[in-house]
């Protein structure tokens, strides 16, 4: 064969971590060097050999039966040359491995390249499939190029394979082999045959897929309102529809028409969209028999009425977010939170935001000083602090209420219950004029001393907890990337990313969903966030469908039993009056796991 791949570098010294994103390794093609800066902020370790192993998690049946045909025919073509074949799914993880020598076979045995092996950038470092799959492109890794030592005489060409229809990254294919063996035919060769097993892809579409598709045929032939077909992993719209929704709101739809639909087969109602749109929709499961392909929603303007199993549904248009709101979301919660919110900032009595922690208790209360446009600054006090010494945190109490502005008085749970009649009096008699109080506190209510300052807040505010609205997570999602990311437009969030989100219980609320986006957006180095960006624990959602409202308050109950008893699950299911077995059978079904609990 004719032997043109040359080698990279052979740089042997590590990059030191206060290097990354300051100065890049030299020597090193511009692409290589950015993954090597990944893979140092990783923790990728340059001298490390093991390789991470598992089943994984995406069943990867249908990329199998596309590609073992192409592999066939391809593996029957290089026999007896120094190559071997690589199939990865969408994590990067070997699907497929054939070697066209023996020799070739027992050498990557022994660098751990086998089937079930991961060879994700993060796991391994800079490699053409780790790489292939996380830039979304073919790329090539030669020799010193790869970031391990241990493979620096290992090279190969890796093209991402996607779902012709979605687009969607399924895998991707590689041919790789011994520096010295490398040809420039590879890359020729790995491409058609990815092309190929995309082809096939496209051939293998299901059944289901072709009865969503001819019902979506037949209803735009008939119908003049938007149209969306949709599944887990496909959103068909017509030309009406393309203004109001995007692949962004997959997710989101998804959501919405299944909790719906979860017991019967049509819904009409109105459906809030992105940008304050508010629709009226026909929502009806799409299937044949006992086959369920995916659900049909018809849109129409607020002003349209439509006809839905035989009654005229009149819409009422709701108040719904602005741009600059506080509380993006399209839930009846966020909803019911704006209106409270607009209601506390028209009045300058002292405020009480409750709710969990991470719920941005304290962003609100920054939100209405801002809001209010008053001179003065912002004092925040932090309770908890009074206990290590009281005479100093009530004279920074009395300061604070004596200046102009707004005074924060965080957690007041934290207050000494001795102490807190002192605090009464002083925020009893404060000028609401010249101070605006604002306290924040993780419960509404109590039976225990704290009642009495409470009381001292007539105007309240309570922030539900991200696991109760989770139809909102995508527009939050979407916000805090526009707020952490360094440029314009901000990336993109994949729908796979969001529907991921979706699924996520987030026990620290918006403060977990923002560390875990700001994580996401370094490892996505400026691309659009998808699911192999966020970190490991959070790529596979541990509730694997969507909940009823039933549900919903089924869930929330067990977790707050589970709370208050520690996690302790025969004292949990004696507060709810269930069996332990019963208590048992729901935790799995309602997909509760222990990052949801507290204790």
């Amino acid at each position: 064969m004719n032997l043109a791949l040359q080698p990279g570098p052979d740089l042997h010294e590590p990059l030191h971590p206060d290097l990354v994103g300051a100065q890049r390794p030299t020597g090193l093609r511009p692409e290589i060097a950015l993954s090597w800066e990944r893979s140092a902020r990783n923790g990728v370790e340059r001298d490390g050999v093991d390789v991470a192993r598992g089943p994984g998690s995406d069943r990867p049946s249908r990329l199998l039966r596309a590609a073992e045909p192409v592999i066939q025919r391809l593996a029957q073509r290089l026999e007896g040359e120094p190559l071997v074949i690589i199939l990865a799914d969408a994590e990067a993880r070997v699907v497929v491995r054939r070697a066209g020598r023996e020799d070739v076979r027992d050498w990557c045995d022994r660098l751990l390249i086998v089937p079930g092996s991961r060879l994700a950038e993060e796991v391994i470092g800079t490699n053409a499939v780790g790489c292939a799959v996380e830039e979304r492109r073919p790329f090539v890794v030669a020799g010193g190029e790869h970031y391990r030592e241990n493979l620096r005489l290992f090279s190969a060409r890796a093209v991402p394979v996607r779902h012709p229809v979605s687009g969607v990254i399924k895998g991707a294919l590689a041919l790789a082999c011994r520096t010295e063996d490398g040809s420039v035919l590879m890359l020729p060769l790995v491409e058609e045959a990815a092309a190929r097993i995309e082809a096939r892809l496209g051939d293998d579409t299901t059944r289901q897929e072709r009865l969503l598709l001819d019902r979506f045929l037949q209803t735009t032939r008939r119908s003049a309102a938007a149209v969306v077909c949709l599944n887990r992993d496909l959103l068909i719209s017509n030309t009406l529809a393309g203004p109001l929704v995007s692949p962004a709101d997959q997710p989101f739809l998804w959501d919405w028409a299944s909790r719906v639909l979860a017991a019967r087969d049509e819904y009409c109602g109105e459906l809030r969209l992105a940008g304050d749109v508010v629709v009226q929709a026909r929502c009806t499961t799409v299937r044949e028999e006992e086959v369920v392909a995916g659900i049909l929603i018809e849109m129409r303007p607020h002003s349209a009425t439509l006809r839905c199993a035989g009654r005229t549904v009149r819409p009422h248009r709701p108040a719904g977010p602005s741009d600059d709101s506080p509380v993006p979301g399209r839930s009846a919660a966020a909803e019911r939170v704006r209106r409270e919110l607009a209601a506390v900032a028209q009045a300058r009595r002292p405020i009480l935001i409750s709710g969990e922690p991470g719920t941005g208790k304290a962003f609100l209360a920054r939100h209405l000083h801002e809001r209010d446009g008053a001179t003065g600054s912002v004092t925040v006090l932090e309770t908890g602090q009074c206990r290590d010494d009281p005479r100093a945190w009530f004279e920074r109490l009395r300061a604070g209420l004596a200046v102009q502005g707004t005074l924060v008085l965080r957690q007041i749970d934290e207050l000494p219950v001795e102490l807190a009649s002192r605090a009464v009096g002083l925020v009893e008699r404060v000028d609401g004029r010249m101070v605006r109080v604002i306290a924040t506190a993780r419960l509404a209510d109590s039976d225990d001393g704290m009642t009495r300052l409470r009381d001292c807040f007539p105007a309240r505010l309570q922030l539900p907890p991200l696991r109760q609205r989770a139809e909102d997570v995508a527009d939050i999602a979407r916000v805090l990337v526009r707020d952490l990311a360094d440029r314009s437009p901000p990336p993109r969030l994949e729908p796979a990313t969001l529907q991921n989100f979706m699924g996520q219980v987030w026990p620290g609320n918006v403060r977990e969903l923002r560390a875990v986006l700001s994580s996401a957006l370094l490892r996505s180095a400026r691309r659009d966030i998808a699911i192999e960006h966020l970190p490991p624990e959070y790529r596979a959602a541990p509730i694997k469908h969507r909940l009823t409202s039933l549900q919903r308050v089924e869930r929330e109950a067990l977790l707050n039993a589970l709370d208050d008893s520690g996690g302790n699950k025969q004292a949990a299911a004696e507060l709810l009056g269930i069996a332990r077995s019963t208590l048992y059978r729901k935790i799995r079904i309602l997909g509760i796991d222990g990052r949801c609990l507290s204790g």
